[in-house]
C-alpha cells in the first residue's frame, strides 16, 4: 500500500507548547499525512499546527477528544486514506511506533490497539490501576476484553473505519470504539507501545482523572442503555 494512503489524525486541545516538536517526530519517522484536530483550544494550538505544513482543522467550541478523533478521521478519509493511526498530541506516544502498527494491519488485522500496559515499567501505578479499572468496566459493559481500553494510538483499516459507528464525543469514545469491535466482529490485536510520562503531559488537568473517569463510565452506561 502506498504511503499516501496512510495518514495520522491528532486531537489536540490547549498542545501550542509541544504540537510542533511532536508533527516533527511524526515526519521523522516517515510519515508525512498529519491532520490535527483543534478542540477548541484557548491557545495557539492551531496556529502551530497550520505553521507547520500539516492539514489543521479547528472545532470553535471544546467539543471532545472522541468528537476531534472523529472530525480527524471523516477528513481523511475524504483525502482518501486507506489506513488511519490516532495518536495524542501531548508528545506522550513515540511515533516510531506508528510503523508496527501499519504493519500489522497489513497482515490482516482491522484494528490494531496500541497497548501501554504490555510495557508495565514505563507506566505509573496510578496509571496502571485507573486503567485496569477501565478495561473492567469496558469488559462488562461491551464484551470484549483488552489490556489497555483507554489508549489513543490505534489503527484502523478501511473496513473498520465504514463499520465502527460511535456515539460518543468524550473520553468514552475510547471504550465504544472496542464495543464497536465486538459488535462488527473487527479482527484486532494489541501491540506494546512506549508511553512517554513528562512533567507536562502529566500536568494536564484536562486529562483523564479520578472523577473524568467516574463521568466516562456514566457516560459508557447511559450510551448502552439510551
Amino acid at each position: 500500500m502506498p504511503m499516501d494512503k496512510f495518514y495520522v489524525v491528532i486531537p489536540a486541545f490547549n498542545e501550542g507548547r509541544v504540537i510542533k516538536k511532536v508533527i516533527s517526530e511524526i515526519r521523522k519517522s516517515g510519515f508525512e499525512n498529519i491532520i490535527v484536530i483543534d478542540d477548541g483550544s484557548d491557545d495557539d494550538t492551531f496556529d502551530q499546527a497550520k505553521e507547520s505544513g500539516t492539514v489543521a482543522l479547528r472545532h470553535k467550541i471544546n467539543r471532545g477528544k472522541g468528537a476531534a478523533v472523529k472530525t480527524g478521521i471523516e477528513a481523511a478519509k475524504m483525502e482518501g486514506a486507506e489506513i488511519i493511526a490516532t495518536m495524542d498530541g501531548d508528545g506522550q506516544h513515540n511515533p516510531g511506533d506508528l510503523g508496527n502498527l501499519i504493519e500489522k494491519i497489513k497482515e490482516g488485522y482491522e484494528v490494531v490497539l496500541g497497548a501501554r500496559t504490555k510495557k508495565r515499567e514505563l507506566m505509573p501505578l496510578r496509571k496502571r490501576m485507573a486503567n485496569f479499572a477501565a478495561n473492567v468496566f469496558t469488559w462488562y459493559l461491551n464484551g470484549i476484553w483488552v489490556t489497555d481500553s483507554q489508549s489513543g494510538m490505534r489503527a484502523y483499516s478501511k473496513k473498520a473505519l465504514d463499520l465502527v459507528d460511535t456515539k460518543s464525543s468524550r473520553y468514552e469514545y475510547d471504550s465504544e470504539v472496542i464495543r464497536e469491535i465486538y459488535r462488527n466482529k473487527l479482527k484486532f490485536t494489541e501491540i506494546p507501545i512506549e508511553v512517554r510520562y513528562t512533567e507536562y503531559s502529566m500536568g494536564k488537568t484536562e486529562k483523564q482523572g479520578f472523577l473524568n473517569g467516574l463521568k466516562t463510565v456514566y457516560k459508557m452506561i447511559w450510551n448502552i442503555l439510551s
